[in-house]
């Protein structure tokens, strides 16, 4: 049977989305685009007309902006100035999603930097929000995302911009379909499958668009589960696992207000969220929150966390969703202030009033909550709250809800719905005894509502397996091999074999010889927990000592709370909840080690020792950070997080913090020489998954215990009995002879390293290109285990090496033909050179710089980075005519950002910026005609070629004389060659 063309699947889909409601719209190109524009806004707004003046306001107000600021514009109502002199408001989006007008459209034509055609287009009032791109069958569904990529660039941007307004994109083979957020700086690893509530994927085209596309489904996306991140300034869009679970938390809260209102009981109207760990659980629970602050039923709604420093994260968070939404609660009386909304007091900034906050909507810690409820001084104000309708979302709800702080809240207030998140529920098997008594995460919160586990999140690709090993062997005194560590006498455990310094420094030996390997030569970063501060501080000291003797140059850094910290035999350092009387900046400290205290007699030995290695770290970094204060610890903790995020700390050294709560996707790797079961485990394992791009394959686990039941345990506990396939990469052998299979199948196509110059078209290229892609997939893999040697496999280090050049000269060559009209079919394939770490010296790579510029610690890091960057720009050739420009950006505009996410959005607008004034600079100087010189650019830019001397000459406003022309012309192509080479040459 012949392959499906891509015309055939994309007519059937256009056919199928009619008999979905959708009407057919005749468009081509852009005027028929804008016409139908025009009759779509007059009739979603019951406007008889539009006159040409009134609809040129509508288009001028829309073509202005980023897709981050085109976004707000769509769900924003525009004034128009009616011609006779009366103010109209135009919506381009209706409340109501069956008022709403949904068309569909093909083929439609875009001039812009070259001229593209999109396959399929969602048209809603008349702009287009949802583009599909699709690939026939058989293709890799990557190359409909690289054409997408490719449109962004070319022409998406053209004249009104209105293909910016995409709020969604689709791709598909047919087999295969996706959708994603219009994000220019998205990765394919945030694309996502769409699925159904029990977790099964929906695929196929056909199946994808009977959901996904359906008109009121799509419609409720754009309206509520599109967010826009006010922080990075980009479109999010939710997953359908965090869809479901928002969905049946509404559900919840309106039935039981629907039956209340009926004078019945209301009682087991609660239930808890399971969504494995980083998963995306602060999205789900922030828009979650924000539909319910929606419902006039409900007074508040209160997110609670259990440490102060997630407070803080969550609130900046929550603001980053929607700018301003959340005021931080730093003490119980603020708290009190917003729960009885009253108006702040004081001086200063904590008693300004934040115009952007949602007053129903509070993030607190559970301590605060705690203290509202309990002291007499804050009774009088909360007392009024007892029968409110009160709404409270528990984060990491398995951590923070068994003490006697969860019976005052069920008991203070009489009118409250709970609902808990968590990624690890505590089950029976998992559960620990109070009064003879197990209590479950089901006998708090009642059902679980929606449930997303670890091995759905593998399989849909939202988080990595981990590549567990487990190091080394014990043996007797009389062992053949004394340098083997031990795994076998774990029935034994004794203190004094596993803390032995032998021990422990082979430990240190093996993560100093082993951590470049498994990090990818320091691109990603490694935590090392350990069972207890005594053990951390001995094997800190080990790496200080090697560090001195040079040993190794790795940056490490330790935070630790100084209190009695015996092994903690369930390795979950979580927090009860029920210390109450602890004073609320001790918050951070409790939540690690709960009988941690600021108290200079208690253990000095532990706090002498952390003040020695905060020392060490503000030494190495410049900062001033102590023991001494709880503020200025506190300050601590945030910083190291920063770091740890940053890359700029290799290996974090923990006893219980940062095991839960902490996100870094540069983390990849975990040392473990702790005991660790249940929740806990996959916890600190779950550190290391987070998606982050191709070369991090896989979270690195690397154990010198043995964990290998208490993880099978683990994970059947929280998925199921064979979970462990899906969850945990294969052992070694496993991947030589995959590794073996794919060069074979390589060597196929080329059998030598001089055959790849003999491959006689595109076709025989491209399945090149993508065998030796496998093979580069599967290296990467190989390369992280401790036992890789080039020896083990069928291709010797040099062969490979070779090999990978020639896959590089592909790339080039793709990269740099620009001389025909046909589109090379390996444009369109991804090369995925990070698997080669080759940074390819550009103006985006810059722009990384430039983000780390902006978040310079102080001015020794700031002036070593901008030297560097100052240094890169005039060594590159590519990029030495932008120094001037790039510095002049750095000047002017850098320390006017507020963050270093906005580097990219606000360099952009001044490269367009100053190319405008470029233009019309040599324009005026040259006498020449502004479109005919932007034509001439456009055409450089395609064909990569210099100009001809006719093509300078249709430029001019007045042709030159012969004479004039030996002079006017080469000077000419001089100019426009250095435009070109300044403001388009290495973007």
């Amino acid at each position: 049977m012949a392959v499906q063309p891509e015309q055939v699947l994309e007519d059937n889909l256009v056919t199928q989305l009619v008999t979905l409601g959708y009407d057919v719209a005749q468009i081509t190109d852009e005027k028929t685009l804008l016409a139908n524009l025009k009759l779509q806004l007059e009739n979603l707004n019951g406007i008889a007309s539009l006159s040409d003046n009134e609809f040129k306001q509508v288009l001028n107000a829309l073509s202005k902006g980023s897709v981050f600021e085109k976004a707000k514009t769509l769900r924003d109502r525009l004034q128009v100035n009616r011609d006779d002199g009366t103010a109209l408001y135009i919506q381009f989006l209706a409340d109501d999603w069956s008022k709403n007008h949904f068309q569909v459209t093909q083929q439609v034509t875009v001039e812009g930097r070259f001229q593209n055609r999109y396959d399929v287009t969602v048209l809603v009032n008349g702009l287009p929000l949802v583009q599909i791109e699709l690939k026939r069958r058989g293709l890799e569904l990557k190359e409909a995302f690289n054409q997408i990529n490719r449109y962004q660039r070319h022409s998406y941007w053209a004249s009104y911009g209105l293909f910016q307004y995409v709020q969604t994109f689709v791709i598909s083979n047919g087999v295969n379909t996706k959708y994603y957020a219009n994000n220019k700086n998205q990765s394919f690893k945030q694309t996502f499958y769409w699925a159904d509530e029990e977790n099964k994927r929906h695929t196929e085209l056909t199946q994808f668009a009977d959901t996904f596309l359906q008109r009121k489904q799509l419609a409720t996306l754009i309206q509520k589960y599109i967010v826009l991140n006010e922080t990075d300034r980009i479109l999010m869009v939710m997953r359908p696992y965090q869809i479901y679970a928002t969905e049946n938390i509404v559900e919840r809260v309106v039935e039981r207000n629907e039956i209340a209102a009926t004078g019945q009981r209301t009682e087991n109207f609660n239930g808890y969220i399971w969504h494995t760990t980083g998963s995306g659980k602060t999205l789900t629970s922030f828009k979650t929150a924000q539909i319910l602050t929606g419902l006039s039923e409900v007074h508040k709604v209160v997110f609670v966390v259990d440490r102060k420093d997630l407070d803080y994260q969550t609130s900046k968070e929550f603001n980053g969703f929607a700018k301003g939404c959340v005021d931080s609660t730093d003490n119980t009386n603020l708290l009190v202030n917003q729960f009885t909304d009253a108006a702040p007091t004081g001086k200063g900034a904590a008693s300004k009033i934040n115009e952007h906050r949602n007053t129903k909507l509070i993030v607190t810690t559970i301590q605060k909550l705690n203290n509202a409820i309990c002291h007499k001084r804050y009774l009088s104000r909360m007392e009024k709250l007892k029968d409110k309708s009160i709404v409270f979302i528990f984060d990491e709800c398995h951590r923070s809800q068994f003490g006697d702080t969860h019976k005052r809240i069920v008991s203070f207030f009489n009118n409250h719905q709970m609902f808990g998140f968590t990624g690890t529920p505590i089950f029976v098997d998992n559960a620990t005894s109070k009064a003879s008594r197990k209590t479950t995460t089901k006998d708090l919160f009642d059902e679980c509502l929606h449930k997303y586990t670890i091995v759905d999140a593998i399989k849909d690709e939202n988080v990595l397996k981990f590549g567990i090993e487990y190091v080394g062997r014990y043996k007797q005194v009389d062992s053949a091999n004394e340098m083997d560590i031990d795994i076998d006498v774990e029935g034994i455990d004794t203190k004094e074999l596993l803390e032995s310094p032998i021990r422990l420094e082979k430990i240190t030996d093996y993560i100093i010889a082993n951590h470049n390997r498994k990090t990818h030569s320091k691109t990603f970063t490694g935590m090392f927990c350990v069972s207890n501060v005594e053990t951390l501080i001995k094997y800190y000291e080990l790496f200080e000592k090697k560090k001195q003797a040079g040993e190794h140059n790795l940056r490490i850094a330790t935070i630790f709370s100084y209190a009695a910290n015996e092994e903690d035999p369930d390795a979950n350092g979580f927090l009860d909840g029920d210390n109450d009387e602890a004073n609320e900046e001790l918050e951070l400290n409790k939540a690690a080690e709960p009988k941690a205290a600021y108290n200079s007699n208690v253990h000095s030995h532990s706090r002498d020792k952390l003040e020695q290695f905060i020392g060490d770290y503000n030494a190495m970094f410049e900062t001033s950070y102590t023991t001494k204060d709880s503020e200025s610890f506190y300050n601590y903790y945030n910083d190291i997080s920063k770091k740890v995020r940053e890359r700029k700390v290799d290996i974090l050294l923990v006893v219980n913090m940062f095991l839960t709560g902490f996100d870094s996707k540069p983390l990849n790797t975990l040392y473990v020489d702790k005991n660790l079961k249940h929740h806990g485990l996959i916890q600190a394992y779950s550190r290391t998954n987070r998606i982050l791009n191709e070369q991090k394959s896989q979270g690195n686990v690397i154990s010198f215990r043995n964990l290998k039941k208490a993880t099978d345990d683990a994970l059947t506990l929280f998925s199921n009995k064979d979970a462990k396939e899906t969850v945990i990469m294969p052992p070694y052998q496993d991947f030589v002879r995959l590794f073996n299979e794919a060069l074979d199948r390589m060597q196929a196509i080329a059998p030598d390293i001089e055959s790849v110059d003999d491959l006689c078209d595109e076709e025989q290229e491209l399945e090149f290109v993508k065998a030796f892609r496998e093979l580069m997939r599967l290296k990467n893999v190989l390369s992280t285990f401790a036992d890789f040697d080039f020896e083990d496999v069928e291709l010797d280090e040099q062969g490979f090496e070779d090999y990978k050049s020639k896959y590089l000269d592909l790339y080039d060559k793709v990269k740099t033909d620009n001389t025909t009209e046909k589109v090379s079919i390996l444009e369109e394939v991804d090369f995925e050179l990070e698997l080669i770490q080759r940074d390819e010296v550009n103006v985006r790579y810059i722009l990384q710089l430039l983000a780390l510029l902006k978040g310079a610690d102080n001015d020794k890091d700031y002036e070593y980075q901008y030297k560097s960057i100052m240094q890169l720009l005039g060594g590159t050739p590519e990029l030495r005519s932008k120094k001037e420009l790039i510095d002049q950006f750095i000047q002017e505009n850098l320390n006017n950002l507020g963050s270093s996410e906005e580097v990219m959005d606000e360099f952009d607008s001044f490269w367009e910026q100053e190319k405008v004034k470029a233009v019309d600079e040599i324009c005026q100087e040259e006498s020449l005609v502004s479109d005919s010189f932007k034509a001439l650019v456009d055409k450089m830019i395609y064909t990569n070629e210099e100009p001809l001397r006719e093509d300078i000459v249709a430029t001019m406003e007045k042709a030159p004389s012969v004479l004039q022309r030996k002079k006017v012309i080469p000077r000419l192509t001089e100019k426009v060659k250095n435009f070109v080479s300044t403001f388009y040459g290495g973007m």
